[in-house]
């Protein structure tokens, strides 16, 4: 797959968004950097600022995805619009990329979690790097099974994740676009 040919999508928060954007501009990725007013961006590369309707668009009820990530989620105007982004992200890419960690349910922790979720409700293939256990995996319809070394295989990606990102987690990031980009 050529670099020129494919397009990142993700949402400019800082940690593994940030991560994927930078990896995608090393490379000369174009970007799609899904956001709102008032968001505190991390990449200024690529920004998308959706508009109240296209956030609309992407709007979910909280208490459908609280019951489905078996937690619950705040209830504000914040959070419900990065929810709204998350949504662009995951349906705009062909396939999805996650760091952060999943737990013990198959979901994964936190507002991550929903894109990861909504990928796996699109049938769109997820990978998710564990940053505790150190290791990719793959959703493979029934569960999460290791998967090592995956590569994109879509020129239209999604790249999403915890703002808390570690080193192995941004090496992870990096080594994913090395394999896939040689």
């Amino acid at each position: 797959m050529k670099p020129e040919d494919c397009i990142l999508y993700s949402g400019a928060a800082s940690g593994a968004e940030a991560a994927f954007g930078a990896a995608a501009e090393q490379r000369d990725i174009d970007e799609v950097n899904f956001t709102f007013d008032g968001h505190n961006d991390a990449r200024l590369r690529g920004i998308r600022v959706l508009t109240h309707e296209e956030l609309q668009h992407g709007d979910v009820s909280l208490s459908y995805v609280s019951k489905l990530m078996h937690r619950s989620y705040p209830d504000t105007p914040l959070f419900k619009k990065v929810l709204q982004t998350i949504w662009h992200q995951v349906n705009s890419g062909q396939e999805v990329y996650v760091v952060g960690k999943i737990l013990p349910d198959d979901t994964v922790k936190g507002g991550t979690g929903w894109g990861a979720e909504f990928a796996k409700l699109c049938n769109k293939p997820l990978f998710v790097y564990d940053q505790d256990r150190d290791g990719w995996f793959h959703w493979t319809g029934e569960g999460f099974d290791a998967a090592r070394d995956p590569a994109i295989r879509h020129p239209h990606f999604c790249g999403t994740g915890t703002r808390f990102l570690t080193s192995n987690g941004r090496a992870a990031v990096e080594a994913l676009f090395e394999r896939t980009f040689r």
